[in-house]
């Protein structure tokens, strides 16, 4: 009888312990949030500001991870936060779900925000202030050698490798290099806005410092969004600065279009006398009359523009730096490197 007792006892307490154990196993399943959403409203007076709402069920928390490298915990799911990044510009926020045991469930969505600049007029601006390679979303790259070294007999290869192009305190710098590459003798970079950003009429202003050095040739420039199609020169170019080491401190500001262009552009120039030393604004002020030069405040060329050239459609921006070529010229034996440096690049409209 105490033996049948025994055993009823043990299968009570074992029938208990497996409960037990599926117990808490479905706890723990059951403590996964569920159902995760989240949702985005941008501000829509260009302050930046998006409010987000996420909501699960068992989520006692939610972090956000806002896209731009800044994070944040809201325990409601509630969440508002600022973009400083001057334009539209799309950011993936990851928001994750936890529950008071830790487990966790995770969601991606994109949101859209145009931020509006300070200064009144301004409607796109590269301030170049996050170390590292250039922002992506903004700029792209031309490599290679291009066809005849760039239409030009350039003797440079152009790269995207933090050696020829890189940013750091504040400033873009483009390197021109002696070494030898893919069977080219200097490396350097050439970046541009094509697809990413153009614009028509209104003022460009870059500030920047040029660098010494025989064969250099750093400019400038823009070229229309039509150039896969039209071609060049038919497209236009507008050349804001343009210096040739072998005649140091010398501006130039160029328009290439049809029957003017290469050796025969429309043009002026000016002399500064620290171009290589010091920081300085070059601007290109453009509409549909005129296309005028500056060096700072110093206004030095006016081109006179009309509806039958091509100079009233949407540019793109290039910075770049050459080596030689026809208008670089020959390269001093001496020479080792370069830095063409780019403070930042600012359109107003």
């Amino acid at each position: 009888m105490k033996a049948g007792i025994y055993n009823l006892m043990a299968i009570i307490f074992f029938a208990a312990l497996l409960n037990s154990c599926k117990k808490d196993k479905n706890t723990s399943a059951d403590m996964v949030p569920e159902n995760l959403t989240v949702t985005a409203t941008p501000s829509t007076d260009g302050s930046g500001n998006v409010t987000f709402t996420a909501a699960a069920t068992k989520a006692v928390s939610f972090d956000y991870e806002f896209g731009d490298g800044t994070i944040a915990t809201a325990a409601n799911g509630a969440a508002t936060h600022k973009y400083t990044l001057v334009g539209t510009n799309t950011f993936t926020v990851t928001v994750t779900a936890k529950s008071s045991s830790g487990a966790t469930a995770k969601k991606a969505i994109q949101v859209t925000v145009t931020v509006q600049p300070a200064v009144p007029g301004l409607v796109w601006a590269e301030e170049f202030d996050v170390d590292g390679a250039p922002n992506t979303a903004r700029w792209g790259y031309d490599i290679g050698t291009g066809s005849g070294g760039w239409g030009n007999n350039e003797l440079q290869y152009y790269t995207s490798r933090p050696e020829n192009v890189i940013v750091l305190n504040g400033v873009l710098k483009i390197n021109a290099i002696k070494e030898a590459y893919n069977g080219i003798a200097y490396t350097s970079a050439r970046l541009l806005t094509k697809d990413k950003f153009s614009f028509k009429y209104g003022k460009i202003e870059v500030r920047a410092k040029i660098p010494a050095g025989a064969g250099t040739w750093p400019a400038i420039w823009m070229l229309g969004n039509n150039i896969n199609t039209a071609g060049w020169p038919a497209c236009g170019e507008i050349d804001i600065m343009e210096h040739v080491g072998n005649i140091p401190n010398k501006i130039h500001g160029t328009l290439h279009h049809p029957g003017f262009s290469g050796g025969n552009a429309t043009g002026g120039s000016t002399i500064i006398t620290d171009a290589t030393t010091a920081f300085h604004n070059y601007i290109t002020e453009w509409t549909p009359t005129a296309i005028k030069f500056y060096v700072d405040t110093q206004l030095y060329y006016t081109f006179a523009n009309n509806s039958s050239l091509p100079f009233n459609q949407n540019f793109f921006v290039i910075l770049n730096m050459a080596m030689g070529g026809n208008f670089g010229g020959a390269v001093s034996p001496s020479f080792t490197s370069a830095t063409f440096e780019i403070d930042y690049v600012r359109v107003y409209q």
